[in-house]
């Protein structure tokens, strides 16, 4: 055994301890699995953003973003006002140019949007960052708010509380003691004249990089209440996953889903309005996907650090061999070549070669460890290629080449996220140049690559993906021909003139997507009036939106309109035999004009009773946008 190895197991030693207590607090405070409670749609007092945290492991992600500016317009704040069939035309009005009770979050929210408009409107696309480090900030800040407001509430807590910060650096001050021993030995075996200096650097570099290891932030951790309340979150975002309607609602629903949507967009299941709110702060590490009939957004890894990642089976087999020779000419000659040249070097360099000599030989075992690791992995790679059939969820270009003056890059390797239907989280494949193009986002396709270099050999397309999914790695509402035509027959319930007399005001017809059902713009082309006309178990959801399972205060009950109706201002809502819910939603220049609600209610409830009892002596079908029960 050489004379200096007791002097580096001192200090190695009580380092590889404190690195194991702290992987070992590491797993043990670890945010615990929720159980989901039974399905319910019953909303807790939590705010959207908080809720995002409990479905994403005690981590703030867009999802808080998205639900509080849908929040704000749930509480009239804000208000979503869409034109045409496409909810990307979305405007934002600012209702509510002070508003009070908002927290930080939701304040720096409200901020963005008023800063940015214009008369009080401002485009829901203009809301994108444009410069990248200005969002980084405007993100930052809005994490340690939320997680601020999360631990305020009692639902998180530091990963690491001050006590085991506290013991972490003490512990920490421990260890670094044996090294400071460790270096003033060595020093004084190199011949140091100033040995305590080097056993003063030494302990105080040991210290300052165990201290920043254990005071760096983590994400926070569950707590007892916020378990309990993720359970109950979870139970919710099942029902919701259950309709698929619900997760079709563009931005403007929120008119009439109130708060529904905005907790909907924290749990995950509005998919239309979180493509549609895009504030420049996502990325492709949570895409979209609707694999297995149910859609559901999927945690995608890139890896970019392994050296086998992606690289083709030659350039791998060189690896392996260069690592081979290596590792052999370490192991075989750089002992004796040490102990050759260490006599003729001055004495503190010849201490020096004392530990050259045996790390050299350790890195020689290691390489030919690595090197037939390689061989045997390669060679199962060769023999066992894996097939996968997924949808792609986000094709991006990873490597290229760095070109020239007169010559762009020329890409290389580009990164193919496929969701197989196989859990929550996906490692993306390396996909070469020669393939790009043969498939898109949105589609299934069936590919065989490589499992360890993850390298794709071949890819099939199983079935082309919607317009909507190849327009931007987002889904897009639904609009398919039978969405149209149930429009267009939602809208013959009220005419343009009705609505016209009714408000006042010029009112041309507007057909929307499924779920919103129709507006009414007025003369400026914007919305004026809203109507949705629901059945089936969504309808439940409505009427706990719309209140009238607990009708508000200050409501004005409408007397022989269907089962029951009230009017609340610029929203009057009418619940009819076997469930179906009717709502007429005043917007923009109509607000104020609630008086004409209750003759609009009055025929547009007749209308659906005659169309109902029409289609139930075969004249027709009713006109109601179902959803079967989970």
């Amino acid at each position: 055994m050489p004379s200096w190895f007791p002097d580096v197991a001192l200090g190695a030693i009580p380092v590889a301890a404190w690195l194991a207590c702290y992987g070992g607090v590491l797993l043990a405070t670890r945010p615990h699995a929720v159980t989901p409670a039974p399905a319910s749609l019953e909303l807790g007092p939590e705010p959207p953003a908080v809720v995002s945290l409990f479905v994403n492991g005690w981590r703030v992600t867009v999802d808080a973003v998205e639900s509080t500016l849908l929040d704000l317009a749930a509480r009239r704040i804000l208000e979503f006002r869409q034109p045409a069939d496409d909810p990307r035309q979305t405007t934002i009005h600012v209702l509510d140019e002070r508003p009070t009770g908002l927290n930080p979050y939701e304040q720096r929210v409200f901020d963005r949007v008023a800063g940015l408009a214009v008369g009080g409107v401002v485009p829901l696309t203009a809301l994108t960052f444009r410069d990248p480090a200005r969002a980084k900030a405007w993100w930052k800040r809005i994490r340690a708010e939320v997680v601020a407001d999360a631990r305020a509430r009692g639902l998180s807590q530091r990963r690491f509380g001050r006590p085991i910060v506290v013991a972490l650096v003490l512990a920490a001050a421990l260890a670094a003691l044996p090294v400071a021993v460790m270096a003033y030995r060595l020093a004084v075996r190199g011949g140091d004249d100033d040995p305590s200096g080097a056993a003063l650097a030494g302990g105080f570099l040991c210290f300052l990089t165990l201290f920043l290891i254990a005071a760096r932030p983590l994400p926070d951790r569950d707590t007892a209440a916020g378990r309990e309340a993720a359970a109950a979150w979870l139970g919710v975002r099942d029902w919701l996953r259950g309709h698929e309607a619900f997760a079709d609602l563009p931005p403007a629903a929120v008119a009439v889903w109130d708060r529904y949507l905005p907790y909907g967009a924290a749990l995950g299941t509005t998919r239309t309005a979180s493509a549609v709110i895009d504030l420049g702060l996502g990325d492709q590490r949570r895409p979209w996907s609707s694999y297995g009939g149910v859609w559901h957004r999927v945690r995608v890894r890139y890896p970019r650090w392994r050296p086998w990642y992606g690289r083709t089976a030659p350039a791998l087999a060189f690896r392996a061999l260069l690592a081979l020779g290596a590792g052999w000419l370490l192991v075989r000659w750089w002992r004796p070549f040490v102990g050759d040249v260490s006599p003729i070097l001055p004495e503190a360099l010849g201490t020096a070669a004392d530990l050259v000599a045996p790390a050299g030989f350790g890195a020689g075992l290691v390489l030919i460890g690595y090197g037939f690791s390689s061989a045997a992995r390669l060679i199962h790679d060769r023999l066992s290629p894996v097939t996968v059939t997924g949808q792609v969820l986000w094709i991006a270009l990873w490597q290229s080449t760095s070109g020239g003056e007169d010559s762009p890059p020329t890409p290389l390797v580009y990164h193919l996220a496929v969701d197989d239907g196989t859990g929550e989280r996906t490692t993306a494949w390396a996909m070469p140049a020669s393939l790009h193009g043969s498939c898109d986002t949105g589609d299934t396709v069936r590919l065989t690559a490589r499992r360890w270099s993850r390298r794709v050999d071949t890819i099939t397309v199983v079935e082309r993906g919607t317009p909507g999914h190849r327009d931007g790695a987002e889904p897009k509402v639904d609009t398919s021909r039978a969405a149209t035509a149930t429009n267009s027959r939602a809208t013959d319930l009220l005419t343009s003139a009705e609505v016209t007399q009714a408000l006042g005001l010029a009112a041309t017809a507007i057909p929307m997507p499924i779920g919103m059902l129709a507006q009414f713009a007025g003369p400026d082309g914007k919305p004026v009036l809203m109507i949705q006309v629901l059945g089936g178990t969504l309808s439940r959801v409505a009427t706990r939106v719309a209140g009238l399972a607990q009708r508000p205060a200050r409501a004005t009950p409408l007397p022989g309109v269907g089962d029951e109706a009230w009017l609340d201002e610029d929203r009057a809502v009418a619940r009819l035999p076997g469930g179906t819910l009717v709502a007429l939603v005043l917007l923009g220049d109509a607000r104020g004009r609630g008086a004409a609600l209750p003759g609009l209610l009055t025929t547009l409830v007749s209308r659906v009773l005659t169309d109902r009892a029409g289609a139930a002596d075969g004249g027709g079908s009713p006109i109601e946008v179902r959803q079967s029960s989970p």
